[in-house]
């Protein structure tokens, strides 16, 4: 089609976009098209603004290594990530869900791990806490045999693959659920952290006047063949950024309750253990499905100088 107006420019790629065989690919594109086009239209947006959108997109890829994935950090920024979950667990979003995000620092290979072992696999600061999880189905029943890959980040900020300074694979592990669908293992109480701003998502938080903070979490990513492969993350209720995750993750089914003990007065489940220790309990519901796993976000650990937590304050 030769272009005789603006309007004609959209209609050109459409009638293009239509030629796709594959039907979900033709209406992902199409519908792409159209909203991508419009939201040029509605903004006016200029060349200057164009080709500063085109620098973006292109930084996102060159910031993204083997250790840390940028164009994931950036959908979770803008809600994207939070979104996508939603509507596809949960009875495609009529119901409330355990899923989560995945976030940026999954890795494959997460040691297993007995039930009741630790996780914790060089020195680590913070407070033990000791977790008891269980996986059910829509119907209540208890989901034995499923394996669940359990990761966090230490209380200085960093996951395992950020940090040269931690074990490989510290603060990760596999675990299998048992007869009544519970699995248990030691960890430290984990705590909010930066996520990286030195590249286009912290260009992005800083012109908005956020903050870059994720609230306190222990991920779970929860496998069995049946059943829809579900990552979950479960939050600190004590944490302050509960209400302004910079990621958007924060649902009310994954608000986990940290229970302080002494051990002084309570013994922990470990009798060696002095001073404060926590509990914490959560259940997960998992829906049928395909059990299939992502491609991970991140596929090695970082080496050379631990990196420089840099932190955002939000504006009022």
């Amino acid at each position: 089609m030769i272009i005789k107006k603006q309007e004609d420019v959209t209609q050109a790629v459409l009638a293009e976009a239509a030629r796709a065989p594959d039907p979900r690919f033709r209406e992902i594109l199409s519908a792409g098209v159209r909203h991508l086009h419009a939201f040029a239209r509605e903004v006016r947006l200029t060349e200057a603004e164009f080709h500063q959108l085109c620098g973006v997109i292109a930084r996102l890829g060159q910031a993204t290594t083997p250790s840390h994935n940028e164009v994931v950090l950036a959908a979770g920024s803008l809600g994207v990530s939070a979104l996508v979950c939603l509507l596809n667990n949960g009875n495609n979003g009529q119901t409330e869900t355990t899923a989560n995000l995945m976030g940026p620092f999954w890795r494959m290979g997460s040691p297993p791990t007995p039930n009741g072992g630790s996780i914790v696999r060089s020195p680590t600061p913070g407070d033990p806490v000791f977790v008891n999880a269980w996986v059910r189905d829509q119907e209540g029943r208890p989901v034995a045999g499923a394996e669940v890959d359990v990761w966090h980040s230490s209380t200085e900020g960093f996951y395992e693959n950020q940090d040269p300074a931690q074990a490989d694979m510290n603060l990760r592990g596999k675990f299998t659920t048992d007869e009544d669908g519970h699995i248990a293992f030691r960890t430290i109480k984990p705590a909010g952290y930066p996520i990286p701003v030195d590249g286009p998502v912290g260009d992005l938080l800083r012109a908005q006047g956020r903050h870059n903070m994720r609230p306190a979490h222990i991920h779970f990513m929860i496998y069995k063949p049946g059943f829809k492969t579900q990552f979950s993350q479960v939050y600190s209720s004590d944490d302050p950024y509960l209400e302004t995750d910079v990621q958007f993750g924060v649902t009310e089914a994954l608000v986990g309750q940290y229970v302080l003990h002494d051990a002084a007065i309570e013994p922990a489940p470990d009798p060696e253990l002095r001073g404060r220790w926590y509990s914490l309990d959560h259940h997960f519901v998992i829906e049928p499905g395909e059990a299939k796993l992502p491609k991970p976000p991140i596929t090695a650990k970082a080496d050379g100088e631990r990196p420089v937590l840099t932190v955002l304050e939000r504006r009022p």
